[in-house]
């Protein structure tokens, strides 16, 4: 499933998915701002996966996003001399490997979680985002390789769902009920549990303004 709610008209959050010789690429990416300038940046991340994947034929999630990182700079011309300038994207990126049952990530800040037989395991992401001043063109990603079991379930994300303020003490949801709810809808179907998690952040919200774009994909494994 795809739960997608843009926070103005236009977008900072976008997904991608594609396959490629064999293998399924998603991910969630997040990039700086919403609206018009979160945009902006979502056109130029999103035509720069495909270049990377389709032309370039770089496959591995690490050297994705260093590739990505490199263009991102390239494309806005931004240097260490310019601290000043924060446009940039977090991502979590998977490639996925149905032959052999391997799963590659890689992130930018946003982590994957992998929820096997009713536990979640998370695999961190590097404590970097892509195309900010804090990085340059020879930052390298890390790429992480997992064995996929037949009903593992992976979720990535951007941080709006997370950092969405309400409840009784208008508090922001954080992870670590995102991760409990992901839990505990485990025996459900993957459009349910999109249903599930749309109803629990809007009662979440209640009259509060959205604060971010929000953006989770689940993927079950057969």
């Amino acid at each position: 499933f795809i739960l997608f709610k843009p926070k103005d008209i236009v977008s900072g959050d976008f997904y991608w998915l594609i396959k490629y010789e064999g293998k399924e690429f998603l991910s969630a990416v997040d990039c700086t701002g919403h609206g018009v300038p979160g945009a902006f940046m979502s056109i130029i991340g999103h035509n720069s996966l495909n270049k990377i994947v389709r032309e370039y034929g770089i496959v591995e999630p690490g050297q994705i996003l260093t590739r990505l990182n490199q263009e991102v700079i390239g494309t806005l011309h931004q240097s260490s001399y310019a601290p000043d300038v924060y446009d940039g994207m977090d991502l979590a990126l998977v490639g996925y490997d149905p032959q052999k049952r391997i799963l590659h990530y890689a992130g930018a800040f946003n982590p994957l979680y992998l929820v096997r037989k009713g536990e979640l395991f998370e695999t961190k992401a590097d404590k970097l985002s892509i195309g900010r001043s804090s990085v340059d063109t020879l930052t390298t990603f890390t790429n992480h390789t997992l064995s996929i079991e037949e009903g593992d379930t992976i979720y990535i994300f951007s941080d709006g769902y997370a950092d969405q303020f309400g409840g009784e003490k208008m508090k922001k949801f954080k992870y670590g009920n995102l991760k409990e709810l992901l839990i505990k809808i485990q025996d459900k179907d993957m459009d349910e549990q999109k249903i599930i998690l749309n109803n629990t952040i809007e009662n979440w919200r209640g009259d509060i303004a959205q604060v971010d774009d929000i953006l989770i994909i689940g993927r079950r494994f057969k």
